[in-house]
C-alpha cells in the first residue's frame, strides 16, 4: 500500500483536509495509508528540545541534526524504499511530472521543517531530496506537505474514479485546462448580462469539439503561463 509518514512538530495538524473529500474517503478505504511522527519523542532531554541557536548568529533556531537524524531513521526502518522529502522554498518546484513520479513510488518520508529549517548536515547525510511549492514562506512544512499529498494521492489507482479525467487536467498534456459549462445553458450573471454556453459544445460534433478545447487550452497557456507556451511549442515542433 502507498504509504506516507510525515515527520513534524505538530502531529496534531493531520490528518486535516486530507480526512476529507477524495483522499479522506480513500483513506477510510485503505487505498493509502497515512503515519505521522513526532519529531520531539527522538529529543534525549528532559524539556524534548529539537532545537537550537544557529552558528554564526543571526535570527532565530535551526532544528539539531542528531533529533531530525533519529526521526528519519526511525522512519526510514519502518518505511524501506519510501523517498525521503524536505519541504523547503529553496527546493525543485514541484510539478506535475514529479507528483506523477512520487505517485509511482512506494510511499515518500515527508520532513516538515519549523524555525529557520534544519542544520544542513542531516540534510547531507541522508540526501533528502528537497521539494517547494513556490516563491513564498509558509510558517512550517505540513501545509506544504498536505498539498503535496493531496496532489499524489489523487493519482493512486482507484482514488479518482474518471482516469480520463485525470488525462485531461491542467499540466497532463503540457497546457493549463480548456474551459468548462455546465447547466443553465444560459444564465444571467450579476450585471443582468445574459451568458451562453459555447455553441460548439452544443453540437454533439465531437472532433469539433476536441478541436475547440485544444484551441482553447493553447491560448489560455499562451496567455497566462508563457514559460510552460514556449516548452510546448518546442516539444509541439519536434
Amino acid at each position: 500500500m502507498w504509504t506516507a509518514t510525515v515527520l513534524t512538530l505538530f502531529p496534531e495538524m493531520f490528518p486535516g483536509p486530507l480526512g476529507a473529500s477524495l483522499s479522506g474517503k480513500a483513506l477510510e478505504q485503505g487505498k493509502w495509508l497515512l503515519e505521522t511522527v513526532d519529531i520531539r519523542a527522538f529529543a534525549r532531554d528532559k524539556h524534548r528540545t529539537v532545537d537550537d541557536t544557529p552558528f554564526g548568529g543571526g535570527a532565530g533556531m535551526v532544528m539539531r541534526p542528531d533529533v531530525v537524524d533519529r526521526a528519519i531513521g526511525d522512519a526510514a526502518q519502518a518505511q524501506p524504499g519510501a523517498r525521503l522529502i524536505y519541504l523547503t522554498p529553496r527546493g525543485r518546484l514541484l510539478d506535475q511530472e514529479k507528483v506523477r513520479e512520487l505517485a509511482d513510488a512506494p510511499g515518500v518520508v515527508l520532513l516538515c521543517g519549523r524555525y529557520e529549517g534544519i542544520d544542513q548536515r542531516v540534510l547531507e547525510a541522508r540526501e533528502v531530496e528537497e521539494i517547494s511549492l513556490g516563491d513564498f514562506i509558509l510558517s512550517g512544512g505540513e501545509a506544504a506537505a498536505m498539498t503535496l499529498l493531496d496532489a499524489v494521492v489523487r493519482l493512486l489507482p482507484g482514488v479518482t474514479g474518471n482516469t480520463e479525467s485525470l488525462e485531461e487536467e491542467s499540466f497532463e498534456t503540457g497546457l493549463l485546462e480548456y474551459p468548462h459549462y455546465t447547466r443553465p445553458q444560459t444564465w444571467e450573471d450579476h450585471k443582468g448580462e445574459s451568458r451562453e454556453v459555447p455553441e460548439v459544445l452544443l453540437s454533439g460534433h465531437h472532433k469539433n469539439i476536441r478541436a475547440w478545447r485544444q484551441e482553447q487550452a493553447e491560448q489560455i497557456t499562451r496567455k497566462r503561463r508563457p514559460d510552460l507556451w514556449e516548452r510546448y511549442a518546442e516539444t509541439k515542433d519536434d
